[in-house]
């Protein structure tokens, strides 16, 4: 294919993805209040905890601070519930425009691609929540009991989808792996032997992606990374065999 043609190519399969995720935000309008009943739930659970004295509202609610953030909580959560729910197609996408580099070998790795890379990344997604409530309590207890909370529902949302999406690209960290082992850029045995640094960057990795920085949050996202590594490995090996 010559450079037109391989432009023409990614500019075909940028139009799916974007019919993808304009189709998943279609889907994704219709569970808005299910969604924010859920991603409220985490925050109501500190809230409860907080002393009725110093408590800013009788029950747990968001708020907003201008006329256009209402729309504008809509439609940014929305849109990131539009781009979990197209991932699959994008992803699918991105392997049919890498697919003429790859061997007939590789290329029969599409579905499993695609596949692991979706559970890892909403696995990852639900770790982040399982970690929020922690996370939560120990960020706004911070300061004290002589403090309470008063948040805004954009900045709220956009905290969440910002620890939901860093654990999901965390979390892809094996498919990675796997790739460059199977492209011929790291070997089994480079793994192995750099296993002491690899586990030196994941946790710097954790500590900087992380939006909250908060312990509970770190190790929940450095632990399983750790495993993938050990995973990654042995998958690598048995596919070389």
């Amino acid at each position: 294919m010559t450079l037109v043609e391989h432009l023409e190519e990614l500019r075909y399969r940028l139009v799916i993805s974007i019919v993808a995720i304009a189709i998943g935000g279609g889907i994704a309008w219709f569970l808005f209040d299910p969604v924010v009943s859920l991603l409220r739930a985490p925050y109501c659970d500190y809230w409860e905890t907080v002393p009725e004295s110093i408590r800013t509202t009788e029950e747990c609610t968001f708020f907003f601070s201008g006329a256009l953030e209402p729309a504008l909580i809509k439609f940014k959560l929305v849109g990131y519930m539009g781009l979990f729910f197209a991932l699959p197609v994008a992803l699918y996408q991105l392997w049919g425009f890498v697919v003429p580099g790859l061997t007939k070998r590789e290329r029969r790795l599409a579905i499993p691609f695609v596949a692991s890379s979706v559970v890892l990344f909403a696995l990852g997604a639900l770790f982040a929540y399982l970690t929020l409530p922690r996370a939560l309590q120990f960020l706004l207890g911070f300061a004290g009991e002589g403090f309470s909370p008063l948040l805004t529902g954009d900045r709220f949302f956009s905290f969440v989808v910002l620890v939901a999406l860093s654990f999901g690209i965390s979390f892809e960290f094996p498919v990675v792996l796997v790739f460059l082992n199977m492209a011929g850029v790291v070997s089994t045995e480079q793994l192995r032997r750099s296993r002491r640094g690899a586990i030196l960057f994941i946790v710097i990795f954790c500590a900087v992606i992380t939006p909250s920085s908060d312990p509970y949050t770190m190790l929940a996202m450095a632990v399983p990374m750790v495993v993938f590594y050990e995973a990654a490995i042995i998958v690598g090996r048995s596919m070389k065999r």
